[in-house]
């Protein structure tokens, strides 16, 4: 059974086994490495009858990060890139929501890695909503955003032998949510 979005307010939290928080970048100018990130929380207020009410929060623990090679994880963590032991949270807190369509959605907010804070816009698609068997409401939603590494402090690279850089500048955030609502 699903429900009119109208009838969605209130208040959710992340469920973090159906959700995802991903990055892709690209190496050696060739190639995209892909990860995510598997320690996070995140808590939103919708308002179903207007959008533009709705505010979120998501807190990601920066040692998650996991792109299936432990000795590059290794370095992700470290003052290289993320420098985990002093910055232990990537966060992100709303500032505006905008309905663009029926089903999709402009989210705008502060974005912190390090200790850098630049807003971001993500372009979020409602992909609906439905009750799970235990009885909780959850609604889907799917976005990205494309950042520059070096605008949050991340400025670590090595130059290649026949021109261009190891790690690519631009990377892209990815979301797959899936909200669970509370009481």
């Amino acid at each position: 059974m699903t429900v009119a979005i109208s009838e969605l307010t209130g208040d959710y939290v992340l469920d973090p086994a159906h959700t995802r928080i991903g990055f892709v970048a690209r190496h050696a100018m060739v190639t995209k490495v892909r990860g995510a990130f598997h320690q996070f929380e995140g808590t939103a207020h919708l308002d179903g009858a207007d959008p533009g009410k709705s505010t979120g929060r998501v807190v990601i623990k920066t040692q998650s990060i996991d792109t299936g090679v432990e000795q590059r994880d290794q370095h992700l963590r470290t003052n290289d890139f993320l420098d985990a032991p002093n910055f232990p949270d990537i966060t992100f807190r709303t500032t505006e929501v905008e309905q663009k369509s029926e089903t999709d959605y402009r989210v705008t907010g502060d974005l912190t890695v390090k200790d850098t804070t630049k807003p971001v816009a993500i372009d979020f698609e409602y992909t609906g909503n439905a009750v799970d068997p235990q009885g909780n409401l959850r609604v889907g939603l799917e976005g990205s955003v494309t950042i520059s590494r070096k605008e949050f402090g991340v400025t670590w690279n090595a130059a290649l032998e026949g021109g261009g850089v190891l790690v690519g500048d631009k990377i892209v955030l990815q979301f797959d949510i899936s909200a669970v609502k509370q009481g």
